[in-house]
């Protein structure tokens, strides 16, 4: 008994040894196996991808590794002047003289609008695209590399709507831009209120509120879309200018629904100074004389745009000693005007060419018998010359019947934001606020 339990002692003990060899041989060859099978350390390097650029975009397009040059149109600079000293391949030439003026007319580059040229970094200058910003919105875009692409674009716009309220102290340019807002406001306000208010006459004390929109670009303003409403006070007599579309776009009335605007516009350029009024025995400048003065002149710069005051067909465009250059539109059986001393007539201005309201026609200059630059406005009626400030002329369609109740409506909700926006107590005051 004693012999057996020995034995199956040594046996079991044998056994323990065996096993945990076996195990301890199992697990060095699974961790020398393991070992094998595991990748060496790899060190990845992130230098070069932190290095790499983020893309940069310039009117859509791509402009890393590119150069970019800004600059304004020169006077007298064409478009062809523009690829000077720079690589443009020859079918691309070929390309743009080819291009329809109704695409784009290459003569036609405005002086001072900002041009883009961006090209390769190479010896040769090798352009890839040009931009022209015709306006702070609109722009042109001319792929240039292997064949003439001109693409029309806009930036994105904001409408911010605005308003404010002012008394005037001397003028109403003065007042508004006392608020740091374009010129363009004011002429659109002049515009709105032409035949009703003579502006060159305004009171001390007058006032109003105005409500309109403004154009964003980037953050600056660029401009103004549209007048949504006034309020004024001339002369302690209120007036109203309510924008409304009855099917032909947006037209002006009163509170009463009667159109403010009539069958020609009263001023041939933007609100300016009138430097000499209709008169039959005024003292000429220049001769020394007294005589009649049939017209009205318009103090303005050298190549302000003048326009048409109506539709009609242009009866003579050229030169004469005393007028200058000068331009004569016939309206209709009734009325006919006359515009004198201009610095050049208007591209494509000819006896029998029909023209549109508001249309360029001309620019002021000091051409004829004149003692600095004006614009002379001359106005017929039924083939008399007459004031054209005090003619009067039939006003446009009021509101139709069955747009009563949508007038109505839209009256209502800009009186409610006319409103909203407190007149200054004073003058001083009026001075002191901003826009809201």
């Amino acid at each position: 008994m004693t012999i057996f339990k020995y034995r199956w002692q040594k046996i079991y003990a044998g056994a323990v040894v065996i096993f945990c060899s076996l195990f301890a041989a199992v697990y060095w060859y699974g961790s020398s196996h393991q070992q094998k099978q595991l990748p060496a350390e790899v060190f990845i390097d992130t230098t070069a991808y932190r290095a790499l650029p983020k893309p940069e975009f310039k009117y859509g397009l791509l402009i890393n590794n590119l150069v970019v040059e800004e600059s304004m149109v020169k006077r007298n600079q064409r478009f062809t002047d523009l690829l000077e000293g720079y690589h443009v391949q020859d079918i691309v030439h070929q390309q743009i003289n080819l291009v329809s003026r109704s695409v784009f007319d290459f003569r036609k580059i405005t002086q001072n609008k900002k041009i883009t040229l961006i090209h390769y970094p190479d010896s040769l200058k090798s352009l890839k695209a040009i931009v022209y910003e015709q306006s702070p919105v609109d722009y042109y875009v001319f792929h240039l590399e292997d064949s003439l692409i001109i693409e029309t674009c806009q930036h994105p716009v904001e409408i911010v709507e605005k308003g404010f309220s002012a008394i005037i102290d001397f003028s109403l340019a003065q007042t508004i831009e006392q608020f740091g807002i374009s010129n363009e406001l004011t002429n659109r306000f002049v515009d709105v209120f032409a035949w009703q208010i003579d502006f060159h006459r305004l009171q001390k004390g007058d006032r109003f509120k105005i409500l309109y929109d403004e154009i964003y670009v980037n953050g600056s303003a660029v401009g103004i879309k549209g007048i949504k409403g006034i309020y004024f006070e001339h002369e302690e007599k209120p007036f109203w200018a309510i924008p409304f579309d009855q099917g032909n776009g947006i037209d002006y009335f009163n509170e009463r629904g009667e159109s403010l605007r009539k069958e020609l516009l009263k001023f041939p350029i933007e609100y300016t100074r009138i430097s000499s009024r209709y008169s039959l025995r005024r003292f000429h400048p220049v001769d020394k004389v007294y005589r009649a003065h049939r017209g009205t002149d318009f103090s303005a710069p050298t190549g302000t745009p003048i326009r048409s005051v109506g539709d009609g067909v242009i009866l003579e465009a050229q030169y004469k000693r005393n007028n200058g250059n000068y331009v004569k539109v016939k309206h209709n059986g009734t009325y006919a005007t006359q515009y004198l001393h201009m610095s050049k007539i208007a591209r494509g201005i000819r006896p029998g060419t029909q023209v549109k309201q508001g249309q360029i026609i001309g620019y002021v200059g000091s051409t004829g018998l004149s003692t600095g630059p004006h614009l002379c406005y001359r106005f017929w009626k039924n083939g008399v010359q007459v004031d054209a400030l005090k003619v009067d002329l039939p006003p446009a369609e009021p509101i139709q019947p069955e747009m009563n109740p949508q007038f109505e409506l839209a009256k209502n909700d800009i009186v409610k934001k006319l409103d909203m926006i407190v007149m200054p107590p004073s003058i001083e005051a009026s001075l002191a606020s901003t826009k809201y």
